[in-house]
Order: structure tokens, then C-alpha cells, then sequence
């Protein structure tokens, strides 16, 4: 693809030190159970963020990634922030630049909301909706629905079962958000998507960045 065939050949791009970003030692990403599009999404093929295992990563009620006994009384989860979901998303990779979707401001750390926030999220167990605004390089973007998916597919990978996604397109950020919304909160047209082999190529390209 040449230069002037892109959507946005001349987007504005962060250095990756202006990304928001812990102050303190930055967290390991929390491997959750896998995606439930992973059998449609490169079947053959391991995620980068996954191993080369199928099964569940997530640790168990009484054992943490490294097997060790989890039961103790003093023990308390943090509840996962805004912050964490943007380092799971902002490094993925967008479709047309060789820059991540957090260099090219598309993902946002104010415009990801979560509900109920940590702060109220005293039972880990209780159902938790993470919504995350998008907003393309440029309002006519042709692939905003890809960057969409790229962005469902990952945390619905990374994120304990008990957390739903919405992703969309913030307000006017789009010249057919509505449409592009539609498409991303309709579950079988996303599976429909996600079965065709362009696509499926070009977001494993997308996540390959994401650690």
C-alpha cells in the first residue's frame, strides 16, 4: 500500500514517554480465559499474549500464576483500573501505520469507563462493563471497524469472565459512527466478521505488538 493510499497519510503520533503510564513498578497484564472467538481467530495459530497452551490461563480461586496457595484471609485482589485496560489495548498495533493505536492517540486512557468503577467493585465476582471510545486518526476512517474488533478481541481474551466489553466509537469522532457501533455490539456479525481469512490475517499482524 503506498503512502497516499492511506486513509491518514500524515497522522499526529505520541513518542511513546507521553503515553500515560503507573509512576510505580507497572503491573504484569492478567491472563484471563480464552476469547470465545479464539476458535474462529487463528485456530492454528498461538496468541501472543497466550502460550502455546488452549486451555484457560487464569489462576484459580486458590492458586495464583505461580501455583502458590491463594486461600490466605490476607490476601486481596486489586481490582483491575483504567489504567490496565489501556496498557492491554494501546499497544496493539493499527492496520495502516507501523505505530500502536496508544502512539496514535486512537485509544485514550480518559475515554475508557468502567462500571461499576474499582473503587465500588468490592465483590471480584460481580459483573464489571468496560467501555472503551475510539477515536480514528481521521473521520472517514475505512478500517475503524477492524481497529473495533482488534480492541473487542483482545480484552475479551485478557479479562476474567466475569467483565463484559463495549467498544465504539466516541460521539463525532466518526462520519458513520452509528453504523460502526451497530456493527461492533452485534455478536454475530462480529463471529461473521472474524471467519473471514483477510481479516483474520490482518489482526493477528495487529496484536502481534502486544506483549
Amino acid at each position: 500500500m503506498q503512502k497516499s493510499d492511506l486513509d491518514n497519510a500524515n497522522p499526529t503520533i505520541f513518542d511513546v514517554s507521553q503515553l500515560p503510564s503507573r509512576s510505580q513498578k507497572k503491573r504484569s497484564v492478567r491472563q484471563g480465559p480464552d476469547s470465545k472467538y479464539d476458535s474462529i481467530l487463528f485456530p492454528k495459530h498461538a496468541w501472543p499474549w497466550a502460550g502455546s497452551k488452549t486451555t484457560s490461563t487464569w489462576p484459580s480461586d486458590e492458586e495464583d500464576d505461580d501455583g502458590d496457595d491463594l486461600r490466605d484471609d490476607n490476601f486481596v485482589e486489586e481490582p483491575i483500573d483504567q489504567q490496565e485496560i489501556y496498557d492491554l489495548i494501546s499497544t496493539i498495533s493499527d492496520p495502516e501505520h507501523p505505530h500502536t493505536l496508544g502512539q496514535l492517540n486512537v485509544v485514550r486512557l480518559p475515554d475508557i469507563h468502567l462500571s461499576p468503577s474499582p473503587a465500588e467493585r468490592s465483590d471480584p465476582k460481580c459483573l464489571s462493563t468496560v467501555l472503551v471510545e475510539l477515536t480514528p486518526t481521521i473521520n472517514h476512517c475505512s478500517l475503524a471497524t477492524v481497529i473495533g474488533l482488534a480492541v473487542r478481541a483482545r480484552l475479551e481474551q485478557a479479562l476474567p469472565p466475569s467483565y463484559r466489553v463495549d467498544v465504539r466509537m466516541k460521539d463525532g469522532s466518526h462520519a458513520q459512527d452509528d453504523q460502526v457501533n451497530k456493527q461492533l455490539a452485534d455478536k454475530e456479525r462480529v463471529a461473521a466478521a472474524l471467519e473471514n481469512d483477510t481479516l483474520r490475517g490482518i489482526l493477528e499482524k495487529m496484536l502481534e505488538t502486544c506483549a
